[in-house]
């Protein structure tokens, strides 16, 4: 009988020794990306493309604001045929400034396509990071508290994000406690 209750006891206590083996992390991918000086210069170097994009974007918009002046000075001095050839010049300006919008800030444009070239190298170098840190460390699971992942609660002993930064060689404060 000793045995019996011995062998109940151990299947009813081994799933509450497996929970408590496992680790659970966090990082703050935002906060590391915003320490990290790689991060800061692809995000310089993308913000000075969309501005120099967007000047060109605005140079033509401008250029067709002119067309459409234009055409509203000299309306009456036109011909039924050449007005109709002005409105469809300006419609077609018009499609090439918002063809150039979506070229250059579209969900598949330029914009896009140069973020995810420069931020893959340093997206890949935390991620690998933050797998040697769990491994060396043997958490079981590492979550981003920046993303949709809802905390209720963290506790800031489990913040593994100035860990992640001292290991990608970035001097972090520790804080006063």
């Amino acid at each position: 009988m000793k045995r019996l209750s011995l062998l109940a006891l151990l299947l009813v206590a081994a799933p509450f020794a497996q929970a408590q083996e496992q680790r659970i992390g966090y990082v703050d991918s935002e906060y590391i990306f915003s320490k990290l000086p790689a991060y800061t210069t692809v995000q310089q170097t993308l913000e000075r493309q969309a501005q120099t994009w967007q000047r060109e974007v605005e140079d033509k918009q401008q250029e067709v604001d002119g067309l459409f002046r234009d055409y509203q000075a000299r309306e009456l001095l036109y011909t039924q045929q050449e007005r109709q050839q002005r409105r469809e010049e300006i419609v077609a300006a018009e499609r090439e400034v918002e063809a150039m919008r979506t070229r250059y800030f579209g969900p598949e444009g330029e914009l896009y396509r140069q973020q995810e070239t420069l931020m893959r190298p340093i997206q890949e170098l935390l991620l690998t990071t933050i797998d040697d840190i769990a491994t060396r460390e043997e958490y079981t699971y590492i979550f981003d508290k920046s993303g949709d992942f809802l905390f209720l609660y963290a506790d800031e002993r489990e913040d593994l994000s100035d860990e992640v930064l001292r290991e990608l060689g970035v001097d972090v404060e520790v804080p006063n406690n």
